[in-house]
């Protein structure tokens, strides 16, 4: 097998897509060709190819105010331990010096142990659920109330501090993408590759939040995975009780100075690939 060093990183473009799905797909996550398709049009996306076959990724997603995420690293099986993520990550990490962006991403354990040497700083954790045989049915659905993007978007930016308002706008318009709410919770439901996705979501209390979960997946039939932020106990904790299985935890790290603190923090992300 060839060396890396003449392994060039290149930018790849909206046509990479299916590509991009692939290694994706072999690393068993959850994205989909429309997610790989707003990663290639709206961030900075760096890949190895082995001649025509594209093996490795790492996507920079800029947002607003100074801040961006990276995601997407990744490696196909046969090219990995070999250097190739810390090249592409180092390469995502250039870009956004040059445009004076903080960075951020959420890890795997595996992950954080290679980016706290890099420089980056551990801020709040996640949790990934999933919940695949659940008793579902209609009645669930009755206190589900279709909410409202602007609603969706001002929660975010309350959250975050920035906007992610095109993120959150290309979510809501995709076919199969739902936002439920139910008194003062509201959350994203989308589809990924094998599961739908609950997240960003939003409530006043934990009570709401778990509520407005369990109406979703009464009213869905597709398994369904969650991003909970781990601080948020009592939702956490109410979720395994109502059949949730954790799978597995993220840390959030950031590269760089803190922007402007958010004002409430979410229940749930709209995951690790897009914070």
């Amino acid at each position: 097998m060839a060396g890396t060093d003449d392994l060039a990183i290149v930018e790849l473009g909206v046509d990479d897509a299916p590509a991009g799905l692939a290694l994706s797909t072999e690393a068993q996550w959850n994205q989909n060709e429309a997610d790989w398709q707003f990663f290639l049009s709206h961030g900075i996306v760096f890949g190895v190819r082995d001649r025509d076959h594209l093996i490795a990724t790492a996507a920079l997603v800029p947002y607003t105010d100074g801040n961006a995420w990276i995601s997407m690293v990744l490696v196909t099986a046969s090219w990995q331990r070999r250097g190739i993520a810390t090249r592409l990550v180092d390469a995502c990490l250039e870009a956004a010096r040059k445009r004076n962006l903080t960075v951020w991403l959420d890890a795997t354990p595996a992950g954080a142990a290679v980016y706290g040497p890099l420089g980056f700083t551990p801020t709040l954790e996640l949790r990934r659920l999933r919940l695949t045989n659940a008793t579902r049915g209609r009645e669930g659905t009755k206190a589900l109330l279709t909410g409202r993007a602007d609603d969706l978007m001002k929660r975010d930016r309350s959250a975050y501090g920035f906007q992610r308002d095109a993120l959150l706008h290309e979510f809501c318009g995709r076919s199969g993408s739902r936002l439920a709410s139910n008194g003062n919770a509201i959350a994203l439901v989308r589809d990924g590759r094998v599961a739908r996705h609950v997240g960003p979501l939003f409530a006043d209390d934990a009570a709401s939040a778990i509520a407005l979960v369990a109406a979703i997946a009464q009213s869905e039939t597709r398994p369904l995975i969650i991003d909970a932020v781990h601080a948020q106990t009592d939702f956490l904790n109410g979720l395994v009780a109502s059949g949730w299985t954790v799978e597995r935890p993220f840390q959030r790290m950031r590269f760089g100075p803190r922007t402007a603190p958010g004002a409430e923090q979410p229940f749930a992300v709209a995951g690790p690939e897009f914070g």
